[in-house]
């Protein structure tokens, strides 16, 4: 029975799949990466080591044979066991075995197992399926430099033209010039006649106002006594947050959140579900953006590499 696909599932979901009898598969987070010198972009994805010196049974591999399967327990430890054991025997006899999605093992001159992982697939689930890719160079320098280079080596050469071309370009320049400065005046004088009509309305309402206010002015004998009303001065808004995560079941938002009060970040919180089902946790929220940022600079350097900014509308 081929259990490699089964090890591959579990891949994408633990840190460490243990085949019993033989190793186990360990997976560390690589963030993305940027290779100037090849123009090479490489998404973030789990790294896959193999340890031969954990080969206790946990179970776990056995248990996920078994209800994939529908398989007894003790007949999915027995497949595992014979499926080791021709792997072990492919190696030592051509000094070099293929697990499918998984990796490579070789045998080195002392005879000890290596491993190369392959780098087909992503067991990093929030990466989405993304693969490296690379990305033409920009040659915008270079062609700016060969015309430069062409410019110098060019000879300027200037050719005389006869002076009836002049004659007609002259009377043209007269012609613009004049043109300039009628412009000019006609748009002075429109300037003043806007601001003299805006004058002369803003008086006419002064005036009505005035004569208003006269006409609802009157003396009372007895007044009432002042009252000093106060009013409250609105909430502060804290709409930029430092998010811990968003999760798609609740109780991990909870367990998150719980984690958070422990460790000491006494202003985080739960917020309701967002549109797309998730439960977000934060840190906690802030007034600016530049406060908020630099809360999540140091979380990431001490907690959490994957916190995140988010400003609420």
């Amino acid at each position: 029975m081929k259990i490699e696909h089964y090890i591959s599932q579990l891949l994408y979901r633990y840190q460490c799949v243990t085949v019993p009898g033989f190793g186990a598969f360990l997976t560390e987070f690589q963030s993305a990466q940027l290779n100037e010198s090849s123009n090479s972009f490489y998404p973030p994805k789990k790294l896959i080591s193999f340890n031969p010196f954990i080969k206790n049974n946990d179970g776990l591999l056995a248990n996920h044979l078994a209800e994939a399967e529908k398989i007894p327990y003790e007949i999915a430890v027995n497949a595992i066991q014979n499926e080791v054991s021709h792997w072990k025997t492919k190696i030592q006899e051509l000094g070099n075995y293929s697990i499918k999605n998984i990796g490579d093992f070789s045998l080195n001159s002392e005879m000890n197992i290596v491993f190369v992982p392959t780098d087909q697939i992503n067991y990093h689930t929030a990466s989405f399926g993304l693969s490296s890719f690379v990305s033409p160079s920009v040659k915008r320098e270079v062609y700016k430099e060969e015309i430069e280079q062409l410019e110098e080596k060019a000879p300027i050469l200037f050719t005389p033209e006869k002076r009836s071309n002049y004659t007609g370009l002259k009377y043209a320049a007269v012609f613009l010039v004049a043109a300039g400065i009628a412009g000019t005046f006609g748009y002075k004088f429109y300037e003043n006649k806007i601001a003299e009509e805006t004058l002369l309305v803003q008086t006419n309402v002064q005036k009505k106002v005035n004569q208003k206010i006269q006409e609802a002015t009157f003396y009372i004998s007895n007044p009432l006594p002042s009252v000093t009303l106060t009013v409250p001065s609105p909430s502060e808004k804290m709409p930029y947050c430092v998010v811990a995560g968003a999760f798609r079941i609740e109780s991990n938002a909870e367990e998150q959140y719980q984690r958070l009060i422990k460790l000491g970040f006494t202003n985080a919180k739960r917020l309701a579900p967002n549109k797309h089902g998730l439960f977000p946790v934060l840190y906690g929220s802030y007034t600016s953006y530049s406060e908020a940022h630099q809360v999540m600079k140091d979380i990431q350097k001490l907690d959490n590499k994957e916190a995140w900014l988010l400003i609420q509308e």
